[in-house]
């Protein structure tokens, strides 16, 4: 269903997604603005013949070119090393050659993984890290979304944000809301033809972009919910872009605002239901609308 919607949290974030972050910074300052990952020393490059640990399933909270930190379900955190003989596949097969390429192209923040460990100097090292390739696609799209991906956008993006000139001079055209189930990013058949609806509905609008924005209930803690409302963003944006033909260059960046700016009450189940959403907001810039 399209609702008509001039919330200021809108344009808030579409003023938000126009300031750059400083060219000097790059995607690992970024990182290290997280809590510290407490992972110590190099690990060794032959796992041989060190006691098996436990097997840790979650997402990757936090990562460095040497560890990274994974958040489970319950909300506890374990830190792990990462080595040269730590084995990383995803469905398609090996992915990369050595350690710092791996976390550099493959283990993203909020990316669900499976990590098999062996103990190692009071600690855990990664000995296998298993993710779906389709978890990967998703986590991609959300590092676009996220500070860390402000600092790697393409020429295109670039050229996006010059064409549009002051990108908080928009006028809001429509906006449609598709649902999720408690924990998850999955889209429903009802959302799927949502989605390609809105995008049929811009496409008919000269000079029409897309504002893809995540939401979560209030259940689980912030930063779960930030990472679980970016998912479901980079998923809703796939799809767009995958299924329902809308171009990329027309899509400004996604973003995830977790448990802001909630459209019902959330001590109630209705209400809970209806604030785990993904809004995707039709904008056509002041400047060119009506011509």
């Amino acid at each position: 269903m399209n609702v008509i919607s001039r919330r200021p949290t809108v344009y808030a974030l579409i003023a938000m997604l126009a300031v750059p972050i400083p060219v000097g910074l790059s995607a690992q300052e970024l990182d290290q603005g997280l809590e510290s990952i407490h992972v110590y020393g190099t690990a060794p490059a032959d796992l041989s013949g060190l006691t098996e640990g436990p097997e840790i399933e979650g997402f990757i909270s936090a990562r460095d070119s040497d560890g990274m930190r994974v958040t489970s379900a319950d909300g506890s955190t374990t830190s792990i090393l990462i080595s040269e003989a730590t084995e990383i596949r995803a469905r398609g097969g090996f992915l990369g050659l050595g350690r710092t390429q791996l976390a550099a192209d493959s283990l993203l923040n909020g990316l669900p993984v499976r990590v098999e460990t062996v103990e190692w100097g009071g600690g855990l090292v990664a000995s296998k890290i298993r993710f779906s390739d389709s978890d990967l696609e998703t986590a991609t799209m959300i590092r676009a979304g996220t500070a860390q991906g402000f600092a790697e956008q393409t020429a295109a993006t670039e050229a996006l944000r010059g064409r549009v000139g002051d990108i908080d001079q928009y006028n809001i055209r429509g906006t449609t809301n598709v649902y999720f189930d408690t924990g998850r990013w999955q889209l429903s058949s009802q959302a799927e033809s949502d989605l390609c609806a809105a995008a049929a509905q811009a496409d008919a609008m000269d000079n029409a972009l897309l504002l893809v924005v995540g939401y979560t209930d209030s259940v689980g803690d912030q930063d779960y919910n930030q990472v679980l409302s970016e998912r479901r963003a980079g998923r809703v944006v796939n799809y767009l872009q995958q299924q329902c033909g809308w171009a990329p260059w027309r899509m400004l960046t996604p973003t995830g605002m977790a448990e802001a700016d909630p459209l019902a009450d959330n001590t109630t189940a209705e209400g809970r239901a209806q604030n785990r959403r993904v809004s995707v907001n039709i904008l056509v810039s002041r400047a060119v609308d009506g011509l």
